[in-house]
């Protein structure tokens, strides 16, 4: 349990171990208690748990200064918990797992670890520096991305899965530290891979300040570009590119997700706003979406077939929206029903799921077979 761990001043990442297996999830995060596959018991976020009939937003709310607290962070530990050493898992390859929604078809989970005795837990390895992104695993190995302030740079390191042990450590981008929300990090966006190469995504400072839009109270910011790339399993680079400008007064948080041979990423801030599609082999660009808001948000998409079409949806940039992953055109949009988004929406087989977020808290069902304007 959180209560039983010995220390809570600093970034933990952990294996939750199942008899054949397990999958990494970050406290900062959501990671879940998870029954039979699309049932979801319980949810964390930022390691602070939300029931049925609590709302993530409430629970945030509930527990700010608790969590700014958790945040003060020097350095990240990697908890890993199993009941055997099998290694027979389903992979986690990015940011709420192989659906994106939390949900593992796995069995056997720990539902309780003591890192005072050491129950359940095989290896505990220090990572440099400071992130709030999640772990991913495929098959022998974790990787997970940090920022090390004093060096200024933006990393991406490999772990052995069985041992903890480093196997590499890559500097993916080095550029002065931008500003962001005490809640936030410089590496928050969890990376994802498809087996072959790992996909990340970092914010880089373009020099100078400006005034920082869409906020209460003036203030000068950073303003930069988003910066995607693209690693091999030995740590070598494939591709860099950078789709587009970025600027919030909150930082940067993205997750890629992947479709086909696409890497889709969400660019909502508080300028010009987009969605983009790239090639997963070479970073180019197959299509790029503006976002009609201009708005600050850090929604990861979700994609589901329906009636046999696949559709993305997020919320986000004072909208819920479904696009076509294949071309970014629009299925459907809903205006609102607030400001900024940041929880994942999930999928039940029926209904879509948004809940939000600012100035006002929302929980939304929508059906997934309109098209046009359903406000």
């Amino acid at each position: 349990m959180f209560s039983d761990l010995p220390e809570l001043n600093f970034r933990r990442l952990w294996l939750a171990g199942r008899k054949q297996g397990g999958i990494i999830q970050n406290s900062f995060k959501t990671p879940q208690q998870i029954g039979p596959a699309g049932q979801i018991h319980t949810c964390n976020f930022y390691g602070i748990k939300a029931t049925r009939r609590e709302t993530p937003a409430l629970a945030q709310r509930l527990h700010r200064k608790e969590i700014m607290g958790m945040l003060r962070t020097s350095f990240i530990c990697c908890w890993l918990l199993l009941i055997s050493g099998s290694l027979e898992a389903e992979n986690w390859p990015g940011w709420r797992g192989p659906r994106g929604d939390g949900t593992s078809i796995d069995e056997g989970v720990p539902t309780e670890w003591d890192g005072a005795t050491g129950k359940n837990i095989l290896w505990k390895t220090p990572i440099p520096g400071k992130g709030h992104a999640s772990p991913i695993i495929w098959k022998d190995r974790v990787f997970v991305v940090s920022c090390l302030p004093d060096e200024k740079s933006r990393v991406l390191v490999a772990l052995d899965r069985r041992s903890g042990k480093p196997v590499w450590q890559k500097n993916v981008l080095k550029a002065d530290l931008e500003t962001k929300h005490s809640l936030n990090s410089r590496a928050s966006g969890t990376p994802v891979t498809d087996g072959k190469l790992i996909y990340v995504t970092f914010f880089e400072a373009a020099g100078g300040m400006v005034t920082a839009p869409n906020v209460g109270s003036k203030r000068l910011i950073t303003p930069g570009q988003m910066v995607v790339a693209a690693y091999d399993f030995d740590g070598n680079l494939a591709w860099r590119v950078t789709p587009g400008e970025f600027v919030s007064a909150h930082g940067y948080c993205s997750s890629p997700v992947i479709f086909q041979d696409l890497l889709i990423v969400n660019g909502d801030h508080d300028g010009e706003s987009y969605v983009v599609a790239l090639q997963r082999k070479t970073g180019k660009t197959v299509w790029k979406v503006a976002r009609q808001y201009k708005t600050r948000s850090y929604v990861t998409p979700l994609i589901r077939k329906i009636n046999g079409q696949p559709q993305m949806v997020m919320s986000g940039s004072k909208s819920i929206v479904s696009l076509d992953p294949r071309s970014g055109e629009h299925n459907w949009k809903i205006e609102g029903p607030t400001e900024q988004f940041v929880a994942s929406m999930v999928y039940d087989g029926e209904l879509f799921f948004m809940s939000a977020g600012f100035p006002t808290y929302h929980v939304m069902g929508i059906r997934p077979d309109g098209t046009g304007d359903v406000t």
